[in-house]
């Protein structure tokens, strides 16, 4: 069994951003992909570059972003991993959350981005809140897929989690600067050895709004060997359940899964913020 997907690196905020998608995600289609990976928030200007926040970044559930992609996943016939600043209707929290969508436009799974950093250029936790439910594998696509925002993987225990439920592959929308992409890269390649899955990860393609944001997209196999690095705003790799197979049983793929001792851990570990209390 194989999965073949379109990393494309763009993004689509521009008023003809509904157009180019159908055009880059029909490309994708052709060049044999059955799933494409858009970079993080891509129907969006990078908001974060300032702390102000803007009520129009934010949409209700099946808002306008929302519709953009689920329609142009259907009119390409292809899987879609792309992602919106969601609202809350109750409660008006916002969220980044990953949207993802099957070759019938259907919204077949979403995960809200948990880890957010808060530094120049990237002042997140002004713009939306953090998520609190872990990311699960999406089970529309020949094969599993488990979805990680950005520095999500710089705490990389829910990609763990998504590869021992089963998740062949984490798919990782990202908005990263250059100068700290080889960082970036020891983090994604040690996740994939060690997690026994692929990893793709997919950058926003350029400098925005003073934020020097750029850096290669990413296709990783389960040995950690590099598949794909490319600037280019499409590449296409596939997926062979014979390679996840061959990990899974070499080392580390065979060590046990202990989740019930490492969650003890944790808890055990845990802290009060800095000044808090139990």
């Amino acid at each position: 069994m194989h999965l073949s997907l379109a990393l494309i690196s763009d993004v689509f905020f521009t008023d003809d951003g509904a157009t180019r998608l159908r055009a880059r995600l029909t490309e994708a289609k052709a060049a044999g992909a059955a799933v494409a990976l858009l970079p993080e928030i891509p129907l969006h200007p990078w908001s974060p570059a300032t702390p102000t926040p803007r009520d129009d970044d934010a949409e209700e559930p099946g808002g306008r972003r929302h519709s953009i992609m689920s329609a142009a996943a259907k009119d390409a016939g292809i899987g879609l991993v792309g992602g919106a600043i969601v609202r809350d209707p109750s409660t008006g929290r916002r969220q980044n959350t990953a949207l993802v969508f099957d070759a019938h436009g259907a919204l077949v799974g979403r995960y809200a981005k948990v880890h957010l950093p808060d530094e120049p250029g990237f002042h997140e936790p002004c713009h939306y809140d953090p998520g609190d439910e872990p990311a699960v594998p999406i089970d529309s696509f020949d094969m599993p897929v488990g979805v990680q925002i950005c520095s999500d993987m710089n705490r990389p225990v829910a990609a763990h989690a998504l590869a021992a439920a089963g998740a062949v592959a984490i798919l990782h929308p990202r908005a990263t600067e250059s100068a700290t992409y080889e960082r970036w890269k020891l983090v994604l390649r040690s996740t994939a050895i060690t997690c026994c899955a692929y990893v793709l990860s997919v950058n926003r393609p350029g400098p925005e709004q003073g934020v020097p944001i750029g850096g290669p997209s990413l296709a990783i196999d389960p040995n950690g060997e590099v598949m794909v690095e490319t600037t280019d705003p499409l590449a296409v790799v596939t997926l062979e359940e014979s390679v996840l197979a061959d990990a899974r049983r070499r080392y580390p793929g065979y060590l046990r899964t202990n989740a019930r001792m490492y969650a003890e851990a944790w808890l055990r570990g845990e802290r009060p913020p800095e000044g808090g209390s139990d």
